[in-house]
């Protein structure tokens, strides 16, 4: 497991914002740094958690590493190759080897097509299945990897539970047999007993089929579920990643640490909170010089806002981007 089949470097996506009227006629214009210079990889068969806050740019790196959206600059390697260099022929070809599932699974489902058309239009796509036997016999296959019969093939996407609906698009991204696939808060939207059986289900298929996935989310629990390692998110930036072990047990950035703390704990006897942060999130339109902390950390010093710390090695596969370790 010690190939990196994916490889991000230095990957930015920044947004220009026109602004209103009078700043248009000023020729003023802002910049959102959604995603600003960020650094990870992915081994073969293991699973990365990407985790952070609500606008931190983890749905935009899922969007960026497919290419629905691209980047400003940087470099996303599958298997050694540089996906930013491939022709739109040779990317649409690639695509079949990652997968994106989609937080919402009713607004990704088409609701005029039954499960039979909406499973078996990636094989159309990309010629992996010639006659309608073989693409029926492809889909009822799908349905059971996912724990669905075929007295689902024919129905429509309203008739599902938001669970079954998420069951269908699993189902999707594994029609085109994929290397890997990126989950994008893929159970957000569900109630937390059908998030343990959908969490379950992605281990299982990671098992059967040496799958490997990024993983994204808000919600700690789940990335210390199902993940390998973790990559944690502030803002466009990465500020810690390592083993799930470690981040869990020995945090060391401050955000980290927050975030962890401000998870509720059921055992009286444990210790208190070690940080927390004050303050609202840093905004990702123009942000200052420095560390996007800066504003919220009790640890902050006169360097933190004048130079962004770099994401260096602090142990074997631990990385950290702080001034005052």
């Amino acid at each position: 497991m010690s190939e990196h089949l994916l490889e991000v470097k230095d990957l930015v996506k920044h947004f220009t914002l026109n602004g209103d009227f009078v700043s248009r006629v000023a020729g003023k214009t802002q910049t959102v740094k959604a995603v600003d210079g960020i650094d990870f990889y992915v081994r073969q068969g293991e699973t990365l958690g990407l985790v952070g806050e609500s606008g931190c740019g983890k749905s935009t790196t899922g969007r960026l590493i497919t290419r629905l959206i691209e980047p400003t600059e940087g470099e996303i390697k599958l298997r050694g190759e540089d996906l930013l260099a491939f022709s739109p022929k040779r990317m649409r070809e690639t695509r079949k080897d990652v997968q994106l599932v989609f937080q919402d699974p009713y607004a990704s489902l088409n609701p005029r097509k039954t499960i039979m058309d909406i499973l078996s239009r990636p094989l159309e796509v990309h010629n992996l299945a010639k006659t309608w036997h073989e693409k029926r016999e492809r889909v009822l296959e799908l349905l059971n990897l996912v724990g669905m019969g075929s007295e689902h093939i024919d129905r429509y996407p309203h008739e599902f539970s938001g669970g079954q609906r998420q069951r269908i698009a699993i189902a999707r991204g594994l029609t085109v047999n994929p290397e890997l696939m990126i989950g994008d808060e893929p159970v957000s939207a569900l109630d937390v007993s059908i998030q343990a059986q959908i969490l379950n289900l992605f281990r299982e298929l990671q098992e059967k089929f040496s799958l490997t996935y990024l993983f994204i989310a808000h919600d700690l629990a789940v990335i210390r579920h199902i993940s390998d390692r973790v990559a944690v998110m502030y803002v466009g930036k990465i500020v810690e990643s390592g083993p799930v072990a470690t981040i869990f047990s020995d945090p060391l950035h401050p955000y980290t640490k927050a975030l962890l703390a401000a998870v509720p704990e059921a055992d009286p006897e444990k210790p208190a909170p070690r940080l927390t942060l004050e303050g609202e999130v840093a905004t990702p339109i123009d942000p200052p010089p420095g560390c996007r902390l800066q504003g919220r950390c009790p640890l902050a010093t006169s360097i933190c806002s004048e130079v962004s710390p770099e994401l260096v090695s602090v142990d074997t596969d631990h990385q950290v981007a702080c001034h005052n370790l």
